[in-house]
């Protein structure tokens, strides 16, 4: 697939469809035009609904080493493409080409792990004669696919995401309608390629393009379509979860993470870790660091060093090797953010570094104790941006760290085991990440939050629970 400003097409049914809209994809750096995107109707949503009807139960039959063979090949088409795919990201969505390879490589992984989560779908024995009227009786169960699942993709990992949605759905043998982000459709244009020429059943992914509000309520609302996994907004997510009845739903809705720094062997080591977790790709992360509590006897040496460390970082074309942090998605999200930050200033809040922008480039953003009222502090900036206050006591830092709407990640810092256990026990979290920062994530593991972080859990294996029904058989002897 060609980078330049070509027209794209939809893949439906196994085949390559033009629209009848398009619309000018501009690179969030530069501004310029790198492809012509088509917009689907609601024409082509039903078709390609009807399509994975048909590929869902092809999809049932294959054997489980069939489905893994087929994401075994994709893991290997990715491989072998893996610098075109890097290329497209730097283009499509501003992420810097260390990085880009970087979610490349972890999607290879993620499309590995399916292939080996494919063969490993299986049931359990029921003892039935441990109740009184088991006797005489023998039971097993089994998981099934669920059919058709609608997976709706952010900007942000626009290939890892969507293999943490395609891989356990095809190892469990589901069809997929796949809705990229508007920004990132090129990133699901190649994907699909590859799993054409992987062998994947036509019809099993169909890849549709446009406007949410235009075809998103048709895959939440269509009785076809058995699950909706999305990852996003709050707002959205509780949409979907309005609209979608009885559906399984997955929602993945992001956070403001925070990570307690208490005590340490290594404070340089820790700072490096944290600025790589606030501001890699931009803060654009789900699990990006916003929030660092950190004990006030060493609070001082901390902050003197993140920003000494966030100073050498390389601001500039994401396409070029040696660039750390480029620009935000488009320009109204550094306009929001920069807001933020004039509210903070204007309340007396200290500025330590950055603060400013140019376009769409949100320059590294340190903020000192900021109030846990600001929208730096309680909302979720998803940009370059991050507030490091000081606290007294473990319990403070513990409480500080609670006090949000959201709950997805959290990091802990200590040297201590018996706080490194009381960590995991009482934030409210989905995942502590002990003497590491929250945005930590390797794609075999749990993933998923709490409040309005959202509901079920991604990671191939769990993912693939998610997205089959477990059936029951019982055998009177």
């Amino acid at each position: 697939m060609s980078t330049s400003a070509d027209k794209k097409k939809l893949f439906i049914g196994g085949e390559w469809q033009e629209a009848n809209a398009y619309y000018d994809l501009k690179s969030p750096y530069s501004g310029k035009v790198i492809a012509q995107v088509p917009l689907a109707e609601k024409e082509a949503v039903l078709k390609g609904i009807e399509y994975a009807e048909q590929a869902a139960k092809e999809m049932k039959k294959l054997t489980a080493l069939e489905r893994s063979k087929i994401l075994e090949r994709v893991a290997e088409l990715f491989e072998k493409r893996l610098e075109e795919c890097a290329l497209i990201l730097a283009k499509e969505n501003a992420k810097p080409l260390k990085a880009a390879r970087g979610e490349i490589a972890r999607t290879i992984e993620t499309y590995k792990f399916a292939a080996e989560e494919a063969k490993r779908i299986h049931g359990e024995t029921i003892p039935m004669d441990a109740a009184k009227n088991g006797k005489g009786r023998f039971a097993f169960t089994k998981r099934e696919p669920l059919g058709i699942i609608a997976a709706i993709t952010p900007f942000n990992f626009p290939f890892n995401l969507v293999a943490h949605k395609l891989g356990p759905a095809i190892a469990a043998g589901n069809s997929v309608i796949l809705k990229p982000a508007s920004q990132t459709p090129l990133s699901a244009l190649i994907t699909a390629e590859i799993f054409e020429e992987a062998g994947l059943p036509k019809g099993a992914l169909n890849v549709v393009i446009g406007k949410g509000s235009v075809i998103g309520d048709i895959l939440i609302t269509d009785p076809r379509i058995k699950m909706v996994t999305f990852t996003g907004s709050v707002e959205v997510g509780l949409g979907i979860k309005a609209k979608s009845g009885l559906k399984k739903v997955t929602l993945e809705l992001g956070s403001n993470s925070a990570v307690i720094v208490d005590s340490v062997n290594d404070i340089d080591a820790v700072v490096s870790r944290c600025v790589e977790g606030s501001f890699a790709f931009a803060g654009q992360v789900c699990i990006s660091v916003q929030r660092i509590y950190v004990n006030e006897n060493i609070f001082d040496e901390f902050l003197q060093k993140f920003v000494e460390k966030t100073k050498q970082l390389k601001i500039g074309d994401p396409e070029a090797e040696s660039t750390d942090l480029s620009a935000l998605i488009n320009q109204k999200e550094a306009e929001r953010v920069e807001k933020w930050i004039d509210e903070a200033r204007k309340a007396g809040t200290e500025i330590v570094c950055g603060g400013s922008r140019d376009g769409a480039v949100l320059m590294p953003t340190i903020i000192k104790n900021a109030e846990p009222t600001q929208a730096i502090s309680c909302q979720e900036a998803f940009a370059p941006i991050v507030s490091i206050n000081s606290y007294q006591t473990w319990d403070e830092a513990l409480d500080l760290v609670n006090d949000s709407e959201y709950g997805l990640q959290a990091g802990v810092y200590t040297t201590c085991v018996q706080k490194a256990f009381d960590a995991v026990e009482r934030l409210e979290v989905g995942g502590v990440i002990v003497n590491d920062i929250p945005s930590f994530r390797v794609d075999q593991m749990p993933y998923g939050g709490v409040k309005n972080s959202g509901t079920g859990r991604e990671g191939v294996k769990y993912s693939v629970e998610e997205m089959t029904e477990l059936k029951l058989a019982v055998f009177t002897l």
